[in-house]
């Protein structure tokens, strides 16, 4: 389902995302990782984030799902983005740094605990771990798109079960893009 809504809206998303400022949310995930440390944007979209990150020093790998997402986000960023799942996520502590920017919430509820544990084993001991998810609670269908909606409780239950990770921070903001009222959960996650 969202495969396919990426591969056919690709171009309308890109245009939707690609501009919205995020430096706000970069500040505190930054503040946790070394100079030119290695970040893994973990569905990366348009690779506005990847690129951000790349031109602060930060050494960036991404990935994404679709073809037409990876084309944009490469022809964007200059990085070589990969087409990948969470799913096919096989690095073992790799990363200083990961970061899922709206990106986890894609991922239905029985299988996002495989996801999260993948993420989790590519992270490096000390690394830091940025996710979003739209604030609520339960799987829901909009848009021809599945979300999975978390709040700080179904968080905290999700993250109980990976050994090693630690929560840092939550907070909640509004959606950045123009004329969204959306509320969304930002956690930071530390490994130890």
């Amino acid at each position: 389902m969202n495969l396919r809504y990426y591969q056919q809206h690709a171009g309308d998303f890109f245009a939707a995302t690609v501009d919205v400022d995020m430096h706000s949310l970069y500040s505190p995930f930054l503040a946790l990782l070394p100079a030119q440390g290695k970040i893994l944007d973990a569905g990366c979209g348009s690779g506005r984030d990847g690129k951000a990150f790349k031109a602060m020093g930060y050494d960036v790998e991404a990935f994404d799902a679709t073809a037409e997402m990876v084309a944009l986000a490469k022809e964007h960023t200059g990085i070589a983005v990969k087409q990948m799942t969470f799913a096919d996520v096989d690095a073992r502590e790799r990363y200083d740094g990961i970061w899922c920017c709206a990106s986890l919430l894609h991922v239905p509820l029985a299988e996002l605990a495989d996801a999260l544990q993948k993420l989790a084993a590519a992270l490096k001991p000390g690394g830091v771990w940025y996710l979003s998810f739209k604030y609520g609670e339960g799987e829901r269908e909009k848009d021809g798109r599945h979300f999975t909606d978390l709040n700080e409780q179904s968080l905290k239950a999700l993250m109980s079960a990976l050994a090693g990770i630690n929560i840092h921070s939550t907070w909640q903001t509004a959606d950045k893009r123009p004329g969204r009222d959306e509320i969304w959960l930002n956690a930071l996650l530390c490994k130890v």
